[in-house]
Order: structure tokens, then C-alpha cells, then sequence
């Protein structure tokens, strides 16, 4: 008779767990780092107690982390997971009802950044004897629906455990979605509270060690070599280099192949660091937030290599970043749905690989000296125009610009260190301005660019990286959407340096606002006027450097480059989480990408502002472009 183990569906859950690893280039580690979680009646005597047990027993199986917001929780495990290549993440257990709801944005997130995470939401009753339940989900038309079933639009893979025989397959299908290259994301397995806490015997097998490989799918020889004729054939190449650079972990491949043939680099969101900011081929960002460098050659480039990138509309300028009538795209990718982007030449494969197979091919191939010398005359202008930037004085006293508080960071933070954000102004002015040392010293979320990504992705860097310094660059307006983390990091002692700043609004959309003809309405923090009754009165008196110091950590008020400077010197020296607190004017701009991004505007209106950005919106749209032309060599 073959040998089983008596244990809860949760406790087997947790036991699975523990022994699933990954594999990559021959280099194992665990899969999983541990386990948030918030305990409800949903999972508190189910996978709660189950964790309880383990730590108590086998400490090293699923490390539990008391979160303080679901959403911040799943926040943290895909921070973690991108700055782990995807090797590595955490699960992330809730209750039933809200607890459950709160993470389906963190699984929005997750799947459309195609970062792993693991989420274990607890379920309504499986054998219904005392439905109603609280919080559960009842409907007319159907019984089985619960409000977890929100989650299938945002996962990856979707499952719900009803029975415990069905527990096996679930979760060896969850780990082939978490370790799969192309089609990773949210993982979600919903578990019914009454069969979370269900014993059933199961075959010693399940628990065995798992080493789940990560595959390098390898270009067809046909394929490159089509690629590679393409590449030769242009007279202005140029790679748009995206995340699935740094998850292949290509960047070095990337740089040996540039320095060979002299083809110049944009960088996505994703992408940045792939290249250091000062290397001769790197021309920085791209796109609606990128560099005038970047854009220029980007504006005439017959053939662009797009290597792990999605092309989002940020990337492409909304499809007018790309004007050469003839202009031609090769699509390095291992998800075939960005493949066939632009109506490119699809090279279905990993980024590494690929860029070896070209570099051999290409050996003897090299850019003219003339577009080589225009490279780098467009990146000497665009590096004056950030010096210029970062040198910015104090507009008025107490107010730094937030041009000043990137470039103060960035210059008196180490290489190796770890810049994060994800929502408002600060990305996109930290895409064209910061400049990366470091392939890891880039982190911004911008593919859902979620407002309260930064306090929580911060924790799962610096769990990643600890022996890195990680900056949260984080604005008053998404602080206020999800600052909860902080006591996390103080519950665990990780140090995280939140640089917090307070421009007593959403700067972001105040410029969009504006430049839309929409005047900034609704973007200032403001009380309401009795005389016009309107958000038009006195700056809220919100005291957003005393909330931080109630999380129990230093807290730093500066109001001039010296204070700043200073600030960041403390923080560095600093051997705990701290708060770096400044306020800046945000009617200053950075410096402008000479690009567009599309956001309607109205087609009529009575507003002479609202006539005007339509006009400018008009002459913009005209120059979109569909690309449907198939690439042939």
C-alpha cells in the first residue's frame, strides 16, 4: 500500500510549498521566499494554523510575514519577484470577502507586468450548510459564483479546490503558470474555508522536492538568420530594449552585442538599466517619457529591434515615435503575442540566446560613422539638458524641485542602489532623468503604474536585495493610498529610505489636466471654498511627515538642497526603514521628451483652453500610424 501523510488540505498546501524550487543556467533556489498573510475566519483556522505549525516545526518551510493591506501585500511579492528575474516569490494568503477583493488589483498588476505571484484566497463553505455567510456573494442565477471569481480576468490560471483529491492537480498547475517564461503572472487558488481545515491522507509523493526549470526557448536557425539579413540591411537600426532583457538576464550579451555592431538602445520602463545611463550606444529612455535623444533616433530608424517588449503605448509615443515611411520592426520575444506587434519579423525566443545567435552573425556588420557621430551628439545635449535639470536652486523658499530631489538622489545615492516608484509624475520624470549604474538599480511598476505600489514594492526589493540601499520615491498623492507598509517594515527592521514628497496634490495629472485644456480641476488638494463653492480654497493642513512618524520610524523634514543633502547622507548611515520628508513646487516641469502621449480631448467644448488642446491633440493623431506592413527581409 503506498505510503500517505495525514495532514489538512492547508497543512499540505504549506508542506507543497516549501518544496517547489526553480532552476536556471544550472542554479537552483526555493521558489517560494514565504508566505503574507492577514488572517481572517476565512483562513485563521485553515492556512493560518497550517503556517503556525510549520513555523513551529519546520521554521525553513514557509516563512510567514504579517502584512498590513492585502493589496500591499501581493505589492510586495511581485517587487520581490521582478528583482528575483522571476526565479523566486512569495504566496500571499487572505480571508474570505474584502481581504480576498483587496488583492485582485495586486493580481491586475501582476499579469499585466508578468511578474509571478502565488495568491491563496480563502473561499465561501464548499458543503453550504450555513450559507448565507458573511460576505458571501449570493446570486440569483448561479451557485457557484463568489466573489473570488473576480480574479479570473486578472489570473494567469484560476482554480478552486472544492474537494481535497483535486488539490494535486491545482497546485502543479499553478507552479507550471509561475515558472513558465511567457505566460506568468497572478497565480490564483481559491480555497473553501471548511476544506482548508479537512484532513485526507496524501501520498508521501506530493511532498518530494520540485525543481521546476526555466526555460531559454532557442531562436530557429532559419529564423535568426532572416533576422539578422533585416538588421543588415538597415542604414538607422535602433533596439528598444524592454524587461524581458533583464529577466533573461541578457544585459551583458546586450552591451557585447551593441559595443560590436554600434546599434544605439531605448529603454522602456522595464527595460531601463539594461544598459548603464553613460555607455556610448545608450540613448535612455524612449518613448512619451524618454529622452530627445532617444526620440530623435527613434523618429528616423528604418528598423527597430524590439527585444522583451510589449510596446506600450508610453513605449511608441501612442505609434508616433516611429516615422521612417518604410520603417521595418524584428520582435525578440518568448510570448508570441508580442511577437506579431507592429506586424514584425517574430522571433519567438529567449532575449540571451537570440542576441548570441545575431552577435555571431552579425560579427563583421557595424553601423555607418555618421549615425554613430549623431548618436552620440544627441546624447552630449540630452546629458547638458539633465545636468541642467538636477541643478535646479530652490523656486521658493521651503520648495525644492522635484527635478532637484531626482537628481540630488541619484547622485548621492551608491551605483548599486535601488531607485522605486510607480504612479503620478515621478516615474515618467525619473525615466528620462535618472541615470541607471546598475542592471538592478532601476524599479518602477509602470505597467499598471498603480498608485500605492511604492511603500510595498520597496519592502520587496529590499527583501531581495539586502545588501542594497532602496529609495521609495513616493508622492503625497499615492503615500496617501497605501503608506500602511511602513509598519511592516518597522515590525521586520527593513531598512527602506521613503522619500516622501509633498506637492499637496496629483502633480501628474494637474499637468495632464492642463496641457488637455481641463485647467488642473480636481488635481489640488484644496478645502472646499464657502464663497464659490468650489475646491479652490486653503491647502489642506495635513501633516504628512508627523503620519509617517506614527508608523514608528525617523522622519526627516528638508527644505533646501543642503537639508536634502543631508537628509541623505542620515538615511544612508541609517541602519532601519527612514523617511526623507521634502515638499517641492509642482508647476515645474522636467525637461520636455519632445514626444506625445494620447489622451482624447474634447471634440467640443466652451472652454477657449479646451478648444486649444484639441487643435494640438488633432495635429498629433494625424501622425499615429497602424503598422500593418509585414517585415520581409
Amino acid at each position: 500500500m503506498a505510503e500517505t501523510v495525514h495532514l489538512t488540505v492547508a497543512q499540505a498546501v504549506v508542506k507543497f510549498l516549501g518544496a517547489q524550487y526553480s532552476e536556471s543556467d544550472g542554479t537552483e533556489q526555493k521558489l517560494f521566499a514565504g508566505c503574507f498573510g492577514i488572517f481572517g475566519h476565512g483562513n485563521v483556522a485553515g492556512i493560518g494554523q497550517a503556517l503556525l505549525q510549520a513555523e513551529l516545526t519546520e521554521p525553513d518551510t514557509l516563512p510567514y510575514v504579517l502584512g498590513r493591506n492585502e493589496q500591499a501585500m501581493v505589492h510586495t511579492a511581485v517587487a520581490y519577484a521582478r528583482a528575483k528575474n522571476r526565479l523566486q516569490t512569495y504566496a500571499v494568503s487572505t480571508s474570505v470577502g474584502p481581504g480576498a477583493t483587496n488583492m485582485v488589483t495586486g493580481a491586475a498588476l501582476a499579469t499585466i507586468n508578468r511578474l509571478p505571484v502565488l495568491l491563496l484566497p480563502a473561499d465561501t463553505f464548499a458543503d453550504r450548510s450555513a450559507s448565507p455567510l458573511l460576505q458571501e456573494l449570493e446570486l440569483p442565477y448561479a451557485g457557484d459564483v463568489t466573489v473570488n471569481d473576480c480574479f479570473r480576468p486578472v489570473s494567469k490560471y484560476f482554480d478552486r479546490v472544492w474537494r481535497p483529491e483535486q488539490l494535486p492537480a491545482a497546485l502543479i498547475s499553478a507552479m507550471r503558470v509561475l515558472t513558465d517564461p511567457a505566460e506568468t503572472g497572478a497565480v490564483t487558488v481559491c480555497f473553501p474555508q471548511d476544506v482548508q481545515a479537512e484532513a485526507y491522507d496524501w501520498p508521501v509523493e506530493l511532498f518530494a522536492k520540485r525543481v521546476w526549470h526555466i526555460a531559454r526557448p532557442l531562436p530557429e536557425t532559419r529564423v535568426i538568420e532572416q533576422a539578422a539579413e533585416i538588421i543588415r540591411g538597415a542604414r538607422r537600426p535602433l533596439i528598444v530594449a524592454g524587461g524581458g532583457v533583464h529577466y533573461s538576464r541578457a544585459t551583458e550579451t546586450l552591451e557585447a552585442f551593441v559595443e560590436s555592431t554600434g546599434i544605439p538602445v531605448g529603454q522602456t520602463q522595464a527595460g531601463k538599466g539594461t544598459l548603464a545611463f553613460d555607455h556610448p550606444q545608450c540613448l535612455g529612455a524612449i518613448g512619451s517619457t524618454g529622452t530627445t535623444a532617444s526620440n530623435a533616433i527613434a523618429r528616423d530608424a528604418d528598423v527597430v529591434i524590439g527585444i522583451g517588449t510589449r510596446y506600450e503605448d508610453f513605449t511608441t509615443a501612442s505609434r508616433t515615435a516611429f516615422q521612417h515611411p518604410g520603417v521595418k520592426f524584428v520582435n525578440i520575444n518568448v510570448a508570441p503575442i508580442d511577437a506579431v506587434k507592429h506586424a514584425g519579423y517574430g522571433v519567438l525566443a529567449d532575449a540571451r540566446e537570440s542576441l548570441d545567435a545575431l552577435g555571431a552573425l552579425l560579427a563583421e556588420h557595424r553601423v555607418d560613422p555618421g549615425y554613430a557621430e549623431r548618436i552620440s551628439e544627441l546624447n552630449a545635449e540630452w546629458d547638458a539638458t539633465v545636468a541642467k535639470a538636477y541643478a535646479e536652486e530652490e523656486p521658493s523658499p521651503g520648495l525644492l524641485s522635484q527635478n532637484s530631489v531626482i537628481g540630488m538622489v541619484n547622485e548621492l545615492s551608491d551605483p548599486r542602489d535601488v531607485v522605486v516608484c510607480a504612479a503620478g509624475s515621478m516615474p515618467g520624470d525619473l525615466h528620462k532623468l535618472w541615470q541607471t549604474r546598475d542592471p538592478k538599480g532601476y524599479h518602477v511598476e509602470y505597467g499598471y503604474s498603480c498608485m500605492g505600489y511604492e511603500v510595498a514594492g520597496g519592502l520587496g526589493v529590499r527583501l531581495a536585495c539586502p545588501d542594497r540601499d532602496v529609495f521609495v520615491l513616493v508622492g503625497d498623492g499615492s503615500y496617501l493610498m497605501m503608506a500602511t507598509e511602513l509598519a511592516t517594515a518597522v515590525q521586520e527592521g527593513i531598512k527602506v529610505i521613503t522619500v516622501l514628497v509633498q506637492n499637496h496634490g496629483f502633480a501628474s495629472i494637474g499637468s495632464l489636466s492642463e496641457s488637455l485644456g481641463s485647467q488642473r480641476f480636481g488635481t489640488s488638494y484644496r478645502r472646499r471654498n464657502a464663497a464659490t463653492g468650489r475646491l479652490d480654497g486653503d491647502k489642506l493642513p495635513i501633516d504628512l511627515a508627523a503620519n509617517a512618524a506614527s508608523f514608528g520610524l525617523e522622519v526627516i523634514k528638508a527644505g533646501t538642497r543642503a537639508e536634502f543633502a543631508d537628509a541623505i547622507k542620515t538615511a544612508k548611515a541609517a541602519e532601519g526603514p527612514i523617511v526623507i520628508y521634502v515638499e517641492t513646487d509642482p508647476l515645474i516641469d522636467a525637461p520636455s521628451s519632445q514626444s506625445w502621449w494620447d489622451v482624447p480631448v474634447s471634440a467640443t467644448s466652451t472652454l477657449e483652453s479646451t478648444r486649444s488642446a484639441r487643435e494640438t491633440y488633432d495635429q498629433h493623431k494625424a501622425e499615429q500610424r497602424p503598422f500593418l506592413t509585414p517585415t520581409t527581409v
